[in-house]
Parts: structure tokens; C-alpha cells; sequence
């Protein structure tokens, strides 16, 4: 006569749970670190947007041989940029001109990082 032995192989129900439990701490610990890093770069990414528009509209003053009085838009800055494709909006911010020795500003309603808009150059 043999004997037969069952045997069953997985996981316990408990064991799952505590599985579970592990992956939900460690999300719950990284979810902010991954939010204030996205944050970080997403200004990091409108100061470098503001960077070129400054460069783009000294150079259009320059070329167009414009005293630091005049008025300059972004449609006048878009042939220097390359592909002439205007930086794009990296969290819905707006971009606004004024005149040359005005610095350009980043319209934004929210907040990045702990820093409220509008934006400059000088922001950062």
C-alpha cells in the first residue's frame, strides 16, 4: 500500500498580503521624491525655455539693429530657433515679451517646486 503525500506549492494567502503590503510602503515613500523631482525638472526645463528666448530676442535686436525701447514678440524671435520651432510650453506656461531690455516672462498660475509664477531669467 503506498501512501500519497500531498503536497501543495504557492503562496499563502498571508504571505501575498504581506507582499503587498511591502510594495505599497515603498511606493508610498517614493511617490513624493518622484514628484518633486518632475517638478524640479519641469522648471529646470522653463529656465533653459527662457535662456534661448533671451538669446533669440538679443539677437534679434542685434540683426534688426533695434534700440532697447522696441517692442519685440514672439513671433518676431521664432527664425531663431532651430527648425524655427518655438520652445514648447513644458506645463501649460506662457511666455511673454515686452521690450528688448525687458526680460521675457513665464506665465504660469501654479507652482514648481515651491517657487510661484511668473517666471524671469532672474527666477532661478
Amino acid at each position: 500500500m503506498q501512501i500519497h503525500h500531498v503536497r501543495n506549492s504557492g503562496f499563502t494567502l498571508v504571505e501575498i498580503m504581506i507582499v503587498v503590503a511591502i510594495i505599497g510602503l515603498l511606493a508610498s515613500i517614493a511617490m513624493p521624491s518622484w514628484h518633486r523631482a518632475r517638478e524640479n525638472a519641469q522648471l529646470q526645463t522653463i529656465a533653459n525655455n527662457l535662456r534661448l528666448l533671451e538669446a533669440a530676442k538679443q539677437q534679434w535686436a542685434l540683426d534688426n539693429k533695434r534700440a532697447a525701447t522696441d517692442t519685440v514678440t514672439t513671433a518676431d524671435l521664432v527664425p531663431y530657433f532651430k527648425n524655427n520651432t518655438f520652445p514648447v510650453a513644458v506645463v501649460g506656461e506662457v511666455y511673454q515679451t515686452a521690450t528688448v531690455s525687458d526680460l521675457i516672462t513665464a506665465q504660469y498660475t501654479g507652482t514648481l517646486v515651491d517657487k510661484p509664477g511668473p517666471f524671469t531669467i532672474t527666477s532661478f
